[in-house]
């Protein structure tokens, strides 16, 4: 699905209104009655019994609560309207809900922070609307304002808060948190989903979110280009590469996998595992001497071979014999338990340099990079995806300072021309041109030594079977979450292990054929 920026939205709803003709009242209007349905819809007893208050701001967002508490209040809800702002800025819309709102005998009242009976009100609701700001804020949320201590109540409330477009204090362009932010049960967002809501800490403040359809017409949200999208499950149905049913082991591609060290032999051993369970046709496993017995007796359907070693880890002179056995390959995954050292960082980069195959970089493979990222640059013409989690990520360059890892990420996989597979809640999948793929699955017990393995040998498998770049990244990334999602159900994230996300794959991957 398309996610969008403040921007993008204010435009379209600009042409709706102003070429199209469509009255902006009756935008509101419909998209007030997606906030009080959504608001009921969360209601522990019958809206007779029940009480509600809607927080607003002074924008057309402040609208679209007056609106809401308006049609709750029709459902029998005993409802209280709070103005946090200045009356003198509303707008003409938002005028004419409040007097919608007096007609029904209800007045919108002037939040005061001092005002006990208003705290009692908002923190005994059952129900509260969060309708202060909208999706264009962009200056921080001031500690000691009257909007700072209406965000508070809002949190310390024991309602279900329903945010009307967007989580106040939520930055919609990128999910950073602008001094405080109100952590919604359930967002109703307008037209389309913003990147906010998607990424970053807006992605766990905005609760569930539903999209509702407020009248832009259709031709427009269809004409919106929008660089950034999450990966859905009709995305990852289109993207998995089809199998022929007159195919061989050869026809579903070949995969080297080269890492692990003594002290981590489960690395590589996950990585194969996960490209055999992807559909990978050979899966071969490279891996230091010392180690290569303990590989040899946990693969039972990838092929280990052992590789010249020095204290333990992969040495220099394992290069020939993984150079010879890459060309015969169609994907080459490195660095899953590859360790560090000196030699191991040389062994890396003299592989970047020469193997022409698509590789897949993990771990220390990533690690090598630092201070070398010319290597990876050198790549531009070959096809690198690369894997880290935000540690690796900022010791190869990536910028996270700004609290923005989807800008971060898009500007790393331009700048130097690779898939970047950005790890994390919400993990990012960005491409050289700019594009970013925002993943929807997953849960807390991937958290665990070993995921970023399985997921590595996903998308190497895909990558050998056909699959772009990208989709086999995105695509990776989602069957990896959905696995772990299924392993969750069965054994909770506190139980689950990597191997258990890797024994859920075939189901994953029944799900979306």
């Amino acid at each position: 699905m398309k996610l969008t920026t403040a921007e993008q939205m204010k435009e379209l709803d600009r042409q709706a209104i102003e070429e199209r003709g469509i009255p902006s009242i009756d935008l509101m209007e419909r998209a007030a009655a997606g906030v009080a349905e959504a608001a009921l819809a969360l209601l522990p007893k019958r809206p007779g019994k029940c009480r509600g208050a809607a927080l607003c701001g002074a924008g057309n967002n402040c609208g679209d609560g007056i609106a809401a508490a308006r049609l709750l209040f029709l459902k029998g809800l005993k409802v209280r309207a709070f103005l946090v702002g200045d009356y003198e800025k509303l707008t003409p819309d938002a005028l004419e809900e409040t007097r919608r709102l007096s007609e029904c005998g209800v007045e919108l009242e002037r939040f005061d922070p001092a005002d006990e009976s208003q705290r009692a009100w908002v923190l005994g609701c059952d129900v509260v609307i969060d309708a202060l700001f909208g999706v264009g804020l962009s200056r921080p949320i001031g500690a000691g304002t009257p909007f700072a201590a209406a965000v508070d109540w809002m949190n310390e409330s024991r309602a279900a808060v329903v945010a009307a477009d967007i989580a106040s204090g939520v930055s919609a362009d990128t999910g950073a948190v602008l001094g405080r932010a109100v952590r919604a049960d359930r967002t109703v967002t307008f037209t389309l989903p913003k990147i906010g809501q998607a990424v970053g800490e807006g992605a766990a403040l905005s609760g569930n979110v539903e999209v509702r359809d407020i009248g832009i017409p259709a031709d427009l949200v269809r004409g919106l280009v929008c660089r950034a999208q999450t990966v859905e499950r009709d995305f990852a149905r289109a993207a998995l590469p089809p199998r022929r049913a007159d195919g061989h082991k050869g026809t579903f591609g070949k995969v080297l996998i080269v890492g692990g060290a003594v002290g981590y032999t489960g690395a590589p051993y996950l990585t194969a595992a996960a490209a055999v369970r992807t559909g990978c046709g050979l899966v071969s496993l490279g891996v230091p001497e010392t180690i290569w017995p303990v590989e040899a007796a946990k693969c039972v359907s990838a092929m280990p071979f052992p590789l010249p070693d020095k204290h333990g880890r992969l040495s220099p002179k394992a290069k020939e014999e993984i150079l010879e056995r890459a060309a015969g390959c169609d994907a080459v995954a490195l660095g899953p338990g590859l360790g560090r050292g000196d030699g191991v960082t040389e062994l890396v980069l003299d592989l970047l340099q020469k193997i022409q195959q698509p590789m897949v970089l993990d771990a220390d493979g990533i690690n090598a990079l630092g201070g070398h990222i010319d290597v990876l640059d050198a790549r531009r013409d070959r096809i690198t995806v690369l894997t880290p989690h935000d540690g690796e990520f900022t010791r190869i360059g990536g910028d996270l300072t700004g609290s923005n890892r989807l800008g971060a990420a898009r500007a790393f996989g331009a700048a130097h021309g690779c898939v970047l597979v950005l790890k994390g809640h919400r993990t990012l999948t960005a491409a050289p041109a700019g594009n970013v793929l925002v993943n929807t699955t997953g849960n807390s017990g991937l958290a665990k030594g070993g995921s970023g393995d399985v997921l590595t040998g996903i998308v190497a498998a895909l990558l050998a079977q056909g699959a772009t770049a990208v989709r086999a990244a995105a695509v990776g990334v989602w069957l990896h979450g959905r696995a772990g999602d299924l392993a969750a159900e069965r054994l909770t994230p506190y139980g689950m292990t990597p191997e258990d996300v890797v024994s859920s794959l075939p189901a994953a991957i029944g799900e979306i054929l």
